[in-house]
Formats: structure tokens, C-alpha cells, sequence
């Protein structure tokens, strides 16, 4: 098979094929989407967990070409769609069969490539970790992004209201219309004031890639027994506690990963999905929003392009 290889330059090379293990199933990859952490990892400071490849791409879509034994569910030529622990950008991957959802016929691979991670990652910290509930209220930080994006869906899914954060007025537009009701561009300050006119009494869930650099207002805007959910360290990794406020509020601060998460686990959070997301990706009820698709050969060029912060959704590569 060929798949990326490399750092400095992303190049496509001749690389020995893959072979399913018992319970795990072999997709020829169509379209494989991009993660900031694939970015992370290119950088040298985003390791995959032990025994994952150490290619990048941590979603993908084709068509399953090989079973490995125990396997029962999958048949060779079913059009599916995977979360990773790595290795999507390549013509070929293994991994675990319960790892996989089918893609909808009237799907194409590109966009079905967009939706594993950043659905899974979306349910993961609003439903399981979050709790959210019907009528609440939750700020999405980034909310242009992949992650987002489809956060945004999974709140409306679940009966609750979105306040976005996004580094422009037409990034908030197009996250309106993906159903929040408002937001507010990082770049004219401070969300404190604008999220509290939203929702006086603080909002319910935060979830929040940033980090350090919003702890503090993230505290002044999460109302009593809120929950802010912590899933990346773009603004830094040491941040102060205001305990007092914690204390009173009864606030909780929920640390979640995704990718170094046992396969029994994934395996749960994608069983998940299929219940109770995926049968509205299969109405159109939730949609995957993409940015553009590339060539696999202009990997590197794809990388920029999501490392710009420009972009709404997803970047997603195609292996043709």
C-alpha cells in the first residue's frame, strides 16, 4: 500500500500492507479527515498510544476488502466509516470492527470521512461526560471548528441551546445556521459579557479546547452545578482556579480524552453514536461540514491550510 509518511515534508510512499487481526476488519480508505491533532503529532508532541500506527488520521471512510477472523457484523464491500487511534492516511487500515458505522447510500466517502472523530468526540463530552439534557444551555469555544461544528448538532440533537465562540462574524453565521443561537467573535475581547447576556444565570456545559488562557472566564460564565469540560490545551496547559467560586457554584472541571481511550471504550462511545446520532446522520438530520478535499499528495498543503485557523469544519483528504 502507499500512505503518508514523514515530518518536516508529508510524502506518499510505498509502505507494507496491512493485515487484520482477530476482530478487527481492513477498510480501503477512500477519504480520511483531518484532526488538529494530527497536527499535534506531526509536531512531535501528540504520540500515538502504544500499538496504534504511526501514520496520521484518526477518521476515515471506504470500503471494508478484508475480515479478520470473529468477525460477523462487516461484510467485504460494506461502504463504512472509522474512528482511529491513527493510521488514516493510507491506502489501506485496520482496526476494530466495532469501531465502524456504515455510511448512509446517500453519503460519499469524502463526507462521510468527516464525521467519526468529531461526532464521537462531540457525544463523548455533551452526553456521557457532560450530561446534557433537554433546555439547557452550553457554550461551544471553536465552535467553527470540526469538533464545533458538530457539537453544535449533537446540543440541538439533544433539546439544548448553543452560544459559540469563533474568530469571525461569518464563522458565527454559518454556526447559526447550523443551529446555535448566537456568538461571539474572540477578536472584539472577552466573551464574558456577551455569553451573560445570553444566559444571566450562567450556562450548564462548557466544552472548551482552549485551555489555560480562558480558565478564569470560563469559571465567571458557568452557572451553578456546570460542568466544563476540558478536551484540548490550545491556550495553555497551567491556568488558575478560582476555588472559591468553584466551591459556591458547585462547578466541576472535567478533564476527557479520546484517542488514548481503551478499544472496549471506544467501542461503547461508538455503539452510542449508532443509537442515538447516526440515525439522524441517515435523515440529514446531522450533516458533516467540510471546508474543502485535497489530494492526499497535497497533505502538507492541507495541514497549512487547517493550522491557518481559516477554516469552518472539516479539511478532508481523498486517496484517488
Amino acid at each position: 500500500m502507499f500512505a503518508i509518511s514523514g515530518t518536516d515534508t508529508l510524502a506518499w510512499t510505498k509502505q507494507a500492507d496491512l493485515h487484520p487481526a482477530p476482530g478487527q476488519i481492513r477498510i480501503r480508505v477512500a477519504a480520511a479527515g483531518l484532526n488538529r491533532a494530527d497536527l499535534i503529532q506531526r509536531a512531535g508532541h501528540y504520540p500515538p498510544p502504544p500499538g496504534a500506527s504511526p501514520i496520521l488520521g484518526l477518521e476515515c471512510a471506504g470500503v471494508v476488502d478484508a475480515l479478520g477472523a470473529g468477525v460477523s457484523r462487516w461484510r467485504i464491500g460494506d461502504r463504512v466509516c472509522a474512528l482511529l487511534s491513527g493510521g488514516g492516511y493510507a491506502e489501506q487500515v485496520v482496526c476494530p470492527a466495532e469501531h465502524v458505522l456504515p455510511v448512509p447510500d446517500t453519503m460519499t466517502m469524502p463526507q462521510a470521512a468527516a464525521l467519526p472523530e468529531v461526532l464521537a468526540t462531540a457525544w463523548l463530552n455533551l452526553v456521557r461526560e457532560a450530561g446534557l439534557k433537554p433546555g439547557a444551555s452550553v457554550l461551544l469555544h471553536a465552535g467553527a471548528s470540526g469538533v464545533g461544528t458538530a457539537a453544535i448538532q449533537i446540543a440541538r440533537l439533544q433539546g439544548a441551546r448553543s452560544f459559540v465562540t469563533a474568530g469571525s462574524a461569518d464563522k458565527i453565521a454559518r454556526c447559526v445556521a447550523l443551529g446555535a443561537s448566537a456568538g461571539h467573535c474572540r477578536h472584539d475581547g472577552d466573551f464574558v459579557a456577551a455569553v451573560l447576556a445570553w444566559a444571566p444565570d450562567g450556562v450548564d456545559v462548557i466544552l472548551d479546547p482552549v485551555g489555560a488562557s480562558y480558565l478564569p472566564d470560563n469559571q465567571r460564565v458557568l452557572g451553578m452545578d456546570g460542568r466544563l469540560v476540558l478536551i484540548g490545551l490550545l491556550g495553555g496547559r497551567m491556568g488558575q482556579v478560582d476555588l472559591g467560586r468553584m466551591l459556591i457554584k458547585r462547578q466541576r472541571l472535567i478533564g476527557s480524552t479520546l484517542r488514548a481511550r481503551s478499544d472496549a471504550d471506544k467501542a461503547d462511545i461508538i455503539a452510542g453514536l449508532a443509537a442515538e446520532v447516526w440515525p439522524a446522520v441517515i435523515a440529514g438530520e446531522v450533516v458533516p461540514v467540510i471546508e474543502t478535499t485535497m489530494p492526499v499528495a497535497e497533505a502538507g498543503e492541507a495541514h497549512r491550510l487547517l493550522s491557518s485557523n481559516s477554516t469552518t469544519g472539516k479539511v478532508i483528504l481523498t486517496m484517488d
